[in-house]
């Protein structure tokens, strides 16, 4: 079972309200957002779906200047990021928002310079008997066509828009973005070097671009994390 909280460098994640859980690919997507932050203007940040809030909090480590908007459809989660939130020292720049994306992009008048989402994996999967996880998993609530519409809409022309996806669902998202977006670069994670690819991290905009594509492999042969995962985590994970 799960701990219901999980340490970080600098900051604590509870988890015990959220159906989905802080696991080792959200964290690898936050830190190669992180990354990109010397080279993106991130005045202002939107996360769709935050759950625990964790990668806010991450951006937030790494951006010192950015305002954040994290929305969360499931009022228990949204209440776990919230409390997430307020015991950080980033609180001033971290607001949560219990709401639909959809309801919120109605309402809002801000254009983001970074979007980030971690949406629904599994459409036409077997759903779960936990009516939270299947919210949190499934595109019930949020399928990739609104996710893209949503985020062309309230992206700044010169924005940066990051998907992790299952890698399962890569190419039929590329298809769907065609129209509103370019591929900047995609990342496909492997567990070890002998496993399939089973997620596939995007960096998207608005600009004309030519897609860079790499692989980040998550273990070694000795089952320790590689060298270009720690350089990634390292400033989060308490132990690298």
């Amino acid at each position: 079972m799960p701990n219901d909280y999980f340490q970080f460098k600098q900051f604590l994640i509870k988890q015990g309200k959220c159906a989905m859980k802080v696991c080792t690919d959200a964290c690898l997507f936050g830190a190669w957002i992180t990354a990109h932050s010397t080279n993106l203007v991130a005045r202002n940040l939107l996360d769709i779906g935050t759950g625990t809030g964790l990668l806010p909090l991450m951006f937030a480590q790494k951006n010192s200047n950015a305002i954040i908007d994290a929305v969360e459809i499931d009022k228990a989660a949204a209440e776990q990021a919230k409390e997430n939130f307020y015991a950080s020292k980033w609180k001033e720049r971290l607001h949560v928002h219990n709401n639909s994306i959809q309801k919120f992009s109605e309402t809002t008048s801000k254009r983001y310079d970074v979007i980030i989402s971690n949406p629904p994996f599994y459409e036409n999967y077997l759903k779960s008997n936990n009516v939270k996880r299947t919210i949190a998993l499934h595109n019930a609530e949020l399928n990739l066509e609104n996710l893209i519409n949503i985020a062309d809409n309230l992206l700044n022309n010169e924005g940066n828009f990051f998907v992790l996806l299952p890698y399962h669902r890569t190419e039929k998202f590329i298809q769907l973005t065609q129209e509103n977006f370019f591929v900047k670069e995609k990342v496909l994670i492997k567990q070890t070097a002998t496993h399939s690819y089973f997620r596939t991290m995007f960096c998207l905009t608005k600009q004309n671009a030519t897609v860079h594509q790499s692989e980040i492999i998550i273990m070694n042969e000795r089952n320790n994390y590689t060298d270009e995962f720690i350089n990634l985590l390292k400033g989060y994970y308490l132990y690298l």
